[in-house]
């Protein structure tokens, strides 16, 4: 099978952080070959328990606000399924009927509509940068305005209601908490101190800021953002959910429209785009993240000779010295032959026994072809 028939993403691992909608990413991912390794680095505090919430409900109906911004479809519907578990669901339509209510975008104008409200206002541009604009045009001085969150922090949106005089209500819907089992968050860890994933996806800024507060917890905090900023790639939903990762310098791609489609076409995008190329004994390499396309055949390479190949790769068609490719070897000791047990492993995994040449008393090298990115070691 091609690349296109095998999956753009056949052959590499995924890193997926997400606690809500995991079930989708995930799923997106494994369609396009994915293998995902899934590590959600929050939970979700259940709404009927959350104190928070329900405070901040409360306080809204003692004390009724002027505008009301509701920024999440999800957040917004469990904060009216949450009123009527309380018991307290009509109370607080009829307050969110006589405000200002403000949509962030079509989805959420659709879960307004559903709750039989009616929005006062929508941007076209689905960003909350546009809903502060006309805000603090207008004038927030003495208003009361609450903002409906979605565990997501907004840089800057409070504070600059708040220096605009406003007294601003956060109501916290879906509120983050680290995972009860740290496991599969700790496995995540140190398979980006490792290499053994090639990408990590993030679809908030918590999640971003949690993964990283448990690799400090483990003092591993800078071993995990060197494998972020080197071979790891870190993909994110949307530029605030990037904002943990960039103050620490590493760099992220994000999507043009801030969707799980958007993120996984994205990552479809950059990770083949970074895979190594090379015409090899007469067939065409494509060195994956843990398989090797030879040709049209994807092959699954175990660590050890994945380890052995990119040794090779790094300077196709010269010699590589067995002490150098036992040095890359993991978990070898200091005995040479178990570079030739794992290199007869790695052609036989690879299926075309040729691609690699045994040059005596030296090492190994690949069989680059003439024209390829090197020539060969005389």
């Amino acid at each position: 099978m091609d690349d296109t028939q095998a999956g753009p993403l056949a052959g590499y691992t995924v890193g997926v952080t997400a606690a809500r909608r995991a079930d989708e990413l995930i799923a997106l991912l494994r369609r396009r070959g994915a293998v995902v390794l899934h590590a959600p680095a929050l939970r979700i505090v259940p709404l009927a328990d959350d104190s928070e919430l329900l405070a901040a409900t409360k306080e809204l109906l003692s004390c009724p606000p002027d505008a009301v911004i509701a920024t999440t479809a999800i957040g917004f519907r469990g904060w009216i399924e949450a009123a009527d578990g309380w018991g307290i669901g009509e109370e607080l339509l009829s307050r969110l009927r006589g405000t200002e209510l403000l949509a962030r975008g079509p989805k959420v104008k659709g879960a307004v509509r559903a709750a039989g409200l009616v929005e006062a206002w929508s941007p076209k541009s689905e960003s909350l940068a546009e809903v502060l604009d006309r805000l603090l045009n207008a004038g927030v001085a003495g208003r009361r305005i609450a903002i409906q969150l979605h565990g997501e922090p907004l840089p800057g949106f409070v504070e600059a209601l708040r220096e605009g005089g406003a007294v601003v209500i956060v109501v916290p819907v879906y509120r983050w908490m680290p995972p009860q089992d740290v496991g599969p968050l700790d496995r995540l860890l140190d398979a980006v101190v490792s290499g053994a994933v090639d990408a990590v996806s993030f679809t908030s800024a918590p999640a971003a800021a949690s993964l990283l507060a448990r690799a400090a917890e483990r003092g591993m905090r800078e071993e995990v953002l060197q494998g972020l900023r080197t071979g790891v790639l870190a993909a994110c939903v949307g530029p605030v959910t990037a904002l943990p990762l960039q103050e620490h310098g590493v760099a992220t791609v994000q999507p043009e429209r801030f969707r799980l489609g958007p993120l996984v076409q994205v990552l479809c995008q950059e990770l083949p785009g970074r895979a190594r190329v090379l015409p090899v004994g007469g067939h065409r390499l494509e060195i994956r993240g843990h398989a090797v396309l030879v040709d049209q055949d994807l092959r699954p390479v175990p660590p050890a000779g994945m380890a052995l190949l990119r040794a090779l790769t790094r300077r196709p068609g010269w010699v590589v010295g067995r002490a150098e490719l036992l040095r890359v070897l993991p978990g070898a000791g200091r005995d040479e032959h178990a570079v030739e047990t794992a290199m007869a492993r790695l052609r036989v995994a690879l299926g075309v026994p040729k691609l690699i040449q045994t040059v005596v008393k030296r090492g190994y090298r690949l069989a680059l072809d003439a024209g390829g990115e090197a020539k060969y070691d005389a």
